[in-house]
């Protein structure tokens, strides 16, 4: 196989997306869905868990990472199985990206038990509302770290998500549930808010490792690896906390919804949250880091919604002005990255339009610029 690999995303996401529309677009619609699903079931789940007695921070923190065996599907069959693909698993994964891997698995693993410290806490609302600071993170450190230019509508989406949650911490005070300490209320608000921070680094550090990426297969194995990476790290937690013999007990004693419902929440759990961060990495692949955590800060308004209509969570004055402030600093940013997209469509007519003759003596695509978009064929 003789693929030129040293241009890889020197044309940055021209050279990434532009060339294969009809592969990019299902495979950027399904990442979408995947992390529609993930992010407000794996919520509600959670949720579901610690409402009915769930009790382990490290049982939650293990389900959301826990799924990664399947990954190994879409590694290993397309090449062994279908043999639609001439990259064998794993080919250019070099030691510095497994390393780059592990430690950014064991981020993600922390990144894990922070949301579940904070949402076992905090009503599905409150947490997901609190979670949507971290898109100022998140833009912040995109600039620091990926040169992310800084526009007007990237600032105000900023400004009105900052206020949204600042709006909701001061009127929390009649969100707590009834059992629940204001000690142990603010730990939760201060690990949502650590949980956010943490996934806000996360999203542009995986931008730059991706620059080194030259396809979507290879994209899948470093989630694997990662993956695997946060499940090791939880079940060494598991086993200091005694995790593994607390879910059976729990199952079978303290989870009033029976044995049965215990053990296929936790499944589903594992699966909505593996749909979640494959859907997240998928996102930050194919577009940038700040897209994946606009994305990530729409989905928290559903989570919102999802924790009224499903767990009759109140849904008063403070709350409602916050869900529309996050609305409407998402639909500002929206309507930047389509004028922004408009604008440059309208310049790259006008260069065509002025010289033709250049633009026809432009190299062609190299073929390592397809494999961003499939599964290294």
């Amino acid at each position: 196989m003789n693929i030129n690999t040293s241009n890889n995303h020197d044309n940055g996401e021209q050279d990434q997306k532009g060339v294969s529309k009809k592969r990019y677009m299902p495979l950027l619609l399904i990442n979408y869905t995947c992390l529609f699903l993930g992010s407000v079931s794996s919520s509600l789940l959670s949720k579901y868990y610690f409402n009915h007695k769930g009790s382990n921070k490290w049982v939650s923190t293990w389900v959301q990472s826990a799924g990664f065996p399947f990954l190994l599907l879409p590694v290993f069959l397309p090449y062994y199985l279908f043999q639609c693909t001439q990259r064998k698993p794993f080919t250019r994964f070099t030691p510095r990206i497994l390393s780059l891997s592990i430690f950014i698995g064991l981020m993600l693993g922390l990144n894990n038990l922070l949301f579940s410290w904070g949402n076992s806490y905090l009503p599905v609302s409150t947490s997901a509302l609190l979670l949507s600071s971290q898109l100022v993170f998140n833009l912040i450190l995109s600039a620091i770290m990926v040169k992310q230019k800084i526009t007007f509508t990237n600032l105000n989406c900023v400004i009105l998500l900052t206020l949204s949650s600042i709006l909701l911490a001061l009127g929390s005070n009649h969100d707590k549930p009834q059992d629940l300490t204001p000690t142990k209320y603010m730990i939760g608000f201060v690990a949502t808010i650590g949980a956010g921070l943490l996934f806000a680094l996360y999203l542009p550090i995986m931008e730059m490792i991706y620059k080194k990426v030259y396809c979507y297969a290879m994209m899948i194995e470093m989630q694997l690896v990662m993956e695997l990476s946060a499940t090791i790290l939880a079940s060494v937690g598991m086993v200091w906390d005694g995790g593994f013999t607390e879910m059976r007990k729990e199952s079978k004693e303290v989870f009033d919804k029976g044995e049965g419902v215990y053990w296929v929440t936790m499944i589903t759990n594992v699966v909505t949250w593996q749909l979640c961060f494959m859907g997240t990495a998928g996102t930050v692949f194919l577009t940038c880091s700040l897209t994946g955590g606009i994305c990530m800060t729409a989905l928290l308004g559903m989570n919102v919604l999802g924790g009224v209509l499903v767990y009759r969570e109140d849904f008063g004055g403070v709350k409602i002005v916050s869900t529309v402030m996050c609305g409407w600093g998402f639909c500002s940013y929206v309507y930047g990255m389509y004028v922004n997209n408009h604008m440059m469509k309208l310049l790259d007519d006008h260069k065509q339009n002025i010289n033709p003759s250049i633009e026809m003596a432009q190299p062609q695509p190299q073929p390592h610029s397809d494999l961003h978009l499939g599964l290294g064929v």
